[in-house]
C-alpha cells in the first residue's frame, strides 16, 4: 500500500471529483480547499471559473497561471422507455475507449452507476466487427427496467455523467493513473505555484485560476482573462505523451519523466516569442529539464486569452500525459515538480521592466 504524501493526496482528491464540462462545481470546491489557504482573495467569475489572488508587490504585473477545471465527459439527453440512457458528448471523445467503461450519473437523489452498453462479439457479423460504434448508437446500462423506473431514481435529462476511475500510484510510484488529469494537474499546478511562492518576495500579483468549460471551446478562460485581465499568462494543461507503441516520434514528440513541455504551437495559438524564450532561458538557467511540443490539432486555454483585451503574452506548457481523453491517463510525478519549479522561478523573475521587455522587445 502505497502511502499518500500531502501532494498525492492532492492529486486523487482532485482526479477523483467529477467535474465535466458544464458541471464543474464538485471539482472547483477541491481547488477552492487547497488554493484558499495560499491566496489573499478567492472568488469565482460569472461562468464559474475559479480566481485566487496572491499579492507579491500591490501594482506589479498580474501573471495568471490558468488550468481547467473541466474533464471530458456527458450528458443525458434523453430515457428510453425500457430505461436505457441516450447521453451527448462534452469533449472529444473517440469511440473505441468509450464502450463497456463505467460510468456515474450524478442526480438530485444520488449517483447512478452505469456502463455503456455494448454488444457481444458473438453477434456480430464480421464486417460490423470491423468497423467502430458510432457515438450516436451508444446507450448507458443503468438496470433500469423501464423510463418510469430511470426517472424514480432521479435520472433525469440534463444531468452530469462522469467517467469512473479511482486514482492510483503504480508499481513504478512516479507514474500515476488516473482519469481527468486532463485537465486536473495543471489545477494542481495553479495550486502549488501560490503555495511555493508564500512567503517568497516577488514583484508580481499572482492568479491561480482554475477555467471552466475549456473542453468544449476555451469559454471558461474568455471569461476569465477579461476578469483579471493579467499582463502575463500561463495555461498549464496536459500534453501528449508519444512514448508508447505505434506512435512516432513525428506524430508526437512528448515523453514522460523527460521535464515539461513548452508548447510552441497548437491550433489555437502560436506560442509569444518573448515569453516563450524568456522561460527558456530560465530552465536552461536553473538546469530544469523541459522538451518542446507542437500539436497542429487541438489547443489549450491560452488560445483563447491570447486574444482577450489588447492582446495578452500567453505561453502553455504541457505534462506529457499517455492515453489523454478516455477513461485513464498516467503521468510522471517528476514532470509535475519541475513544472511547477519553472513557472515559480520564472514568475518570480518578472518584474515591471522584464515584462515589457517581453511585450515591446
Amino acid at each position: 500500500m502505497v502511502h499518500l504524501d500531502e501532494t498525492l493526496t492532492m492529486f486523487k482528491e482532485l482526479t477523483d471529483a467529477r467535474g465535466v464540462s458544464g458541471f464543474e462545481g464538485e471539482a472547483r470546491e477541491v481547488m477552492k480547499k487547497y488554493i484558499a489557504p495560499y491566496a489573499d482573495e478567492v472568488y469565482t467569475d460569472r461562468l464559474g471559473s475559479l480566481i485566487a489572488r496572491k499579492v507579491g508587490q500591490e501594482g506589479g504585473p498580474k501573471v495568471m497561471v490558468a488550468g481547467h477545471l473541466d474533464e471530458i465527459g456527458f450528458m443525458v439527453t434523453q430515457i428510453d422507455d425500457k430505461g436505457y440512457i441516450k447521453f451527448q458528448t462534452l469533449g472529444g471523445w473517440w469511440s473505441q475507449v468509450m464502450l463497456a467503461q463505467r460510468v456515474t450519473i450524478i442526480t438530485k437523489k444520488g449517483d447512478i452507476t452505469g456502463v455503456i452498453g455494448s454488444k457481444p462479439p458473438h453477434i456480430l457479423s464480421p464486417e460490423a466487427r470491423k468497423k467502430p460504434v458510432d457515438i450516436k448508437d451508444m446507450f448507458i446500462d443503468i438496470g433500469a427496467s423501464s423510463k418510469e423506473e430511470a426517472m424514480e431514481w432521479g435520472v433525469k435529462p440534463g444531468d452530469m455523467v462522469s467517467p469512473y476511475f479511482e486514482f492510483t500510484v503504480m508499481n513504478n510510484e512516479k507514474l500515476l493513473l488516473a482519469k481527468a488529469w486532463d485537465n486536473r494537474i495543471g489545477c494542481a499546478i495553479a495550486i502549488d505555484v501560490l503555495k511555493n511562492l508564500k512567503g517568497e518576495n516577488h514583484p508580481n500579483v499572482v492568479y491561480g485560476v482554475g477555467t471552466v468549460q475549456e473542453e468544449v471551446g476555451l469559454r471558461g478562460a474568455k471569461t476569465s482573462a477579461y476578469s483579471v485581465n493579467p499582463d502575463i499568462s500561463f495555461s498549464v494543461d496536459v500534453g501528449i505523451a508519444g512514448d508508447t507503441p505505434g506512435v512516432s516520434e513525428k506524430e508526437a514528440a512528448g515523453k514522460l519523466g523527460k521535464g515539461p513541455q513548452i508548447v510552441l504551437y497548437d491550433a489555437s495559438m502560436i506560442a509569444h516569442k518573448g515569453l516563450r524564450d524568456f522561460v527558456i532561458e530560465t530552465a536552461e538557467e536553473l538546469n530544469i529539464p523541459f522538451q518542446y511540443d507542437a500539436m497542429p490539432g487541438g489547443g489549450t486555454d491560452s488560445g483563447a486569452i491570447h486574444v482577450s483585451h489588447g492582446g495578452i503574452p500567453a505561453l502553455s506548457i504541457g505534462i506529457a500525459t499517455r492515453y489523454i481523453h478516455s477513461h485513464a491517463g498516467i503521468l510522471h510525478r517528476d514532470d509535475y515538480d519541475n513544472a511547477v519549479k519553472l513557472v515559480v522561478e520564472v514568475i518570480k523573475r518578472l518584474d515591471q521592466q522584464k515584462v515589457n521587455e517581453i511585450i515591446y522587445g
